[in-house]
């Protein structure tokens, strides 16, 4: 079931998850889950879910599990480090990406980021970092 409410919030704070048609499945500071469907004109020519896209919905999915994990009187965080492993390939049906928080500190939150397919297989994993701003 989409989160209207969570995906509202990545649409608003992040465009391009728009764009690339990123819908939330649920959100909250333990937890941020959302979803990309496979399209053509996301995919390489072999017709497998683009690396880049999959690590948009990564960067998007742990930018707002950052945000929800921020100190008081933080205003908002940037991404300053993103690693990502990519362990198989999406050619149909949904990448789902599922964020949480390893560490929330007063300067960083670092967030691992796990995709899997529909099978749910683990497709990638993304840890990254982000700067409390």
């Amino acid at each position: 079931m989409i989160d209207l409410e969570g995906t509202q919030l990545f649409h608003r704070t992040m465009p391009f998850s728009e764009r690339l048609g990123v819908e939330v499945l649920e959100h909250g500071p333990e937890l941020v889950r959302s979803r990309l469907e496979h399209a053509d004109d996301l995919c390489t020519l072999g017709g497998v879910l683009h690396g880049g896209a999959l690590m948009a919905l990564a960067d998007a999915t742990g930018a707002v599990c950052a945000f929800l994990n921020l100190p008081e009187g933080a205003q908002g965080t940037t991404t300053v480090e993103s690693k990502t492993n990519f362990l198989r390939a999406v050619r149909s049906g949904y990448a789902v990406a599922s964020s949480r928080p390893l560490h929330a500190g007063r300067r960083f939150v670092v967030v691992e980021t796990e995709i899997h397919d529909d099978a749910g297989k683990l497709v990638a994993k993304t840890t990254q970092t982000q700067a409390v701003l």
